[in-house]
């Protein structure tokens, strides 16, 4: 249950904004995405909060590297960060607190730890002593010698204990800093998420998100902090991490080379970042949340695949609820009440499925299950169909296109408003080339397409194709077909006349 009735406060933890993202960071957030879309499609009304983490050690080097300044490099990666998010289909969060914009809250939060005796201050330096707090190690379910196994770096000897943490560090020459009771400096990373979290979403909000990796000791030291300042628990009610990627049964590495970047796949995919934006979520929904994923150049086309039979299903459905001839017959009935059945199941399905645990690959499940259905029972039906099977076939893809789009977050385009026109490609607006401009002039009057978009251009020369096999024209009809195909478009001749996709 949430905290307050009919409302979800959730956090996930942002980027560290110094370099472009990889896979592994989109998982999480496309990931989170799917959490809150399902939210807000059952009727909560979610404030989902993902911070930007603008001030760290790893921004000062890379500003260093890059003979730039922190701020610079921060501005610079969350505006990178922002156009990969795009390109994922991830919604904007509700609110996205930087770091820097939250510094006195942060200062608040510690002179309240070291009044309350959590923390201390030394040389300029402010640290967390976690023996103070009888709770550390509940999230990790580690032991304090547990969490020292495999220590390699040196104990700074002005610690109570080697394992008390930093929430501010003093500034050194050409850092930026803000200034303090404890002298100039900067916050540390771990009490930066806590205070943007509780002073946006409050104590005890419902959800905290993050990679399994932040589990210890970033979430561990978020729930030391918040609960030890504010004297009351929990700081989360529930904990969500997703699992990591591997490159090929292999984790991803600097040194092994194979961090494959968002921003390396977007240059790739240049002007199909939709197919782009469809394969990654299908890749990452289609594994639970929890579970690590192995990322291969087959994982992702086998993911497109299943992207296009979806896609190709919702294109035969259109196709022939425009020319299909739809009459009042009842031998079809029993057919009909089984595959309304299994559209009325798939809501029912899909929910409970996303209720689990938000058990995206089995919801995926149920959206194959009603594609298959639904090929089923066009192809039952090759002597028509009643008016009742056309109202079954709206349905089916209403119900597809509204799982797929609302919660997945996959773009399944509607079709265009000429006669013989199919999916388009979506919100992209496409720019007509030149290939295809010189078939127009050939085959069809310039008034006729001088406003024309693109989709309009390509229906009126399969219409001209039409007209030319009804002529007997086959010359025509040819050039038209081997036109469209060298800019990616493909004809299919049905019962029902013809219809054009691209590839």
């Amino acid at each position: 249950m949430p905290r307050d009735d009919g409302k979800i406060a959730m956090y996930v933890c942002g980027p560290t904004v110094y370099n472009f993202i990889h896979i592994g960071n989109a998982r999480c957030y496309v990931a989170f995405d799917a959490i809150v879309r399902y939210l807000e499609s059952t009727g909560y009304d979610v404030t989902y909060v993902r911070n930007l983490t603008d001030i760290d050690d790893k921004i000062i080097n890379r500003a260093q590297e890059e003979n730039s300044t922190s701020s610079e490099i921060a501005e610079k990666y969350a505006k990178a960060f922002h156009e990969d998010m795009e390109v994922l289909g991830c919604r904007k969060p509700d609110i996205e607190p930087k770091a820097t914009e939250e510094i006195p809250e942060m200062i608040k939060l510690i002179e309240g730890l070291i009044e309350k005796g959590f923390a201390y201050a030394v040389d300029g330096d402010v640290f967390y002593e976690i023996s103070k707090f009888t709770g550390y190690g509940k999230l990790s379910h580690r032991t304090l010698d547990e969490m020292r196994a495999g220590e390699r770096v040196e104990v700074d000897p002005r610690k109570h204990h080697p394992m008390d943490f930093a929430l501010w560090k003093n500034a050194k020459p050409g850092e930026p800093s803000w200034p303090s009771s404890w002298g100039d400096g900067r916050p540390g990373w771990h009490i930066e998420c806590s205070a943007m979290s509780l002073n946006r979403l409050g104590m005890s909000f419902d959800i905290h998100g993050g990679g399994q990796d932040l589990i210890f000791p970033h979430h561990e030291n978020e729930i030391a902090q918040a609960e030890a300042y504010t004297g009351a628990e929990p700081f989360v009610r529930y904990w969500l991490h997703n699992g990591f990627v591997t490159i090929r049964a292999e984790k991803m590495a600097k040194s092994v080379g194979n961090v494959i970047l968002i921003r390396d796949l977007r240059d790739e995919y240049k002007g199909k970042e939709i197919e782009l934006r469809n394969a990654l979520r299908m890749l990452f929904l289609s594994t639970h949340y929890r579970s690590p994923i192995d990322y291969s150049d087959e994982h992702l086309e086998e993911a497109k695949r299943k992207v296009s039979g979806l896609l190709d299903l919702l294109w035969r459905v259109d196709d022939l609820l425009e020319k299909a001839v739809f009459a009042e017959t009842e031998e079809t009935v029993e057919a009909e009440e089984v595959f309304g059945a299994k559209i009325s199941e798939a809501e029912k399905k899909f929910a409970e499925a996303m209720d689990d645990d938000f058990n995206t690959p089995a919801a995926i499940g149920v959206l194959f299950e009603l594609e298959r259905a639904t090929n089923i029972f066009i192809d039952g039906h090759k002597a028509g169909f009643s008016l009742s099977g056309k109202t079954l076939l709206e349905d089916a893809k209403k119900t597809l296109v509204k799982l797929s789009e609302d919660v997945t977050g996959f773009v399944l385009p509607g079709r265009t408003s000429s006669s013989l026109g199919v999916f388009a490609a979506g919100a992209e607006e496409v720019k007509i080339n030149e290939p295809l401009l010189q078939l127009a002039h050939e085959f069809i009057d310039a008034s006729a397409y001088d406003s024309a978009r693109e989709d309009e251009l390509i229906s009126q020369l399969v219409e001209k194709r039409e007209e030319a096999r009804k002529e007997k024209n086959f010359q025509a009809a040819d050039k038209i077909r081997a036109g469209l195909a060298e800019i990616g478009v493909t004809i299919e001749d049905t019962a029902y006349g013809a219809r054009w996709k691209r590839k």
